[in-house]
């Protein structure tokens, strides 16, 4: 039987001198699904990730694609495509040359080159030399590269840098297309909202070491819901609150930056009838979701001095 293009990670470690760059990580990314990569910068994402594609020599632990590490595959470059920067080309060679002696080193027909840079809309600036084009240019060229096997298994890291708002959209469906193919989608980013909108699984790495990998609307479901409400009366509403509610209490009561409260643990008809009973006039009440953000800061700890 031949395994499912599936990426897995086991107890994977990186040590640089005094430097625990990766330590002791494991996760699986499963074929069907974008999955996010996030983490602080310096969190260990690039490094795993060249750990993965045999890059780099781990410490400790093993990387498969395919239940075999990237050295062993029978034919990595239609297995596998990688763009891990968007630099790795001749500015005097025009895109479309660059890939065709891609191609040609890969043992691939050279006409891939024209069909993948039709895939990421670069057939006319594909003529061009690669050293004149933008940094939107540039990162559709290095997805471009990593298509040319038409793999099975793609890993990204921050594909969406130097994109504008048309080129990330783009990239979002395009994306999504390539999972809903059946592919294995690997993609680390920094730009939450965008992961928000793109992903279907995610693994948040922070100082080196794993703090979650589940899906994305389990992640954002664990940290539940939260009410704010707008009082001209404050300090009587939280004594409302502090009377109980159907036998519960707000687990926290935050002063927001526009004077309104937030409350923790109560729902928000729970906090109507709270201030109904206490006589308080309310002037906004509504319950607001935690998004990816607040989530991802509140698991990594903000903290975006990790070691790289």
């Amino acid at each position: 039987m031949v395994p499912t293009a599936s990426i897995e990670v086991s107890r994977l470690s990186k040590v640089f001198g005094p430097i625990h760059a990766v330590d002791d990580v494991s996760f699986t990314v499963q074929p069907g699904a974008v999955t996010g990569f996030l983490g602080p910068n310096g969190a260990g994402k690039t490094t795993t990730l060249r750990m993965i594609l045999g890059l780099v020599t781990p410490t400790a632990g093993t990387a498969t694609i395919r239940g075999r590490p990237y050295a062993e595959l029978d034919d990595p470059v239609r297995t596998v495509g990688a763009a891990l920067e968007a630099s790795n080309f001749h500015p005097g060679r025009t895109g479309r040359d660059h890939l065709r002696a891609m191609a040609l080193a890969g043992g691939l027909p050279a006409d891939r080159a024209d069909q993948v840079l039709t895939q990421v809309g670069l057939t006319e600036p594909g003529q061009r030399r690669a050293g004149t084009y933008s940094s939107g240019m540039r990162q559709r060229l290095a997805l471009a590269s990593a298509l040319l096997g038409d793999p099975q298994v793609l890993l990204l890291d921050e594909p969406t840098n130097g994109l504008d708002p048309e080129g990330i959209f783009w990239l979002r469906g395009f994306l999504r297309h390539l999972a809903g193919q059946g592919r294995t989608v690997l993609v680390s980013s920094h730009v939450l909202a965008e992961v928000e909108q793109t992903c279907d699984d995610v693994v948040i790495l922070a100082r080196g070491r794993l703090i979650r990998a589940c899906p994305l609307n389990e992640l954002v479901a664990d940290r539940g819901v939260h009410v704010v409400v707008r009082t001209p009366d404050s300090d009587a509403l939280r004594s409302a609150l502090g009377s109980g509610v159907d036998g519960q209490r707000p687990t926290a009561l935050t002063d927001l930056a526009d004077g309104s409260l937030r409350v923790d643990g109560l729902a928000a008809a729970q906090v109507g009838r709270a201030a109904l009973r206490g006589g308080v006039e309310l002037h906004e009440l509504r319950e607001e979701g935690t998004d990816l953000e607040d989530v991802f800061l509140a698991l990594t700890g903000g903290d975006g001095t990790a070691p790289t």
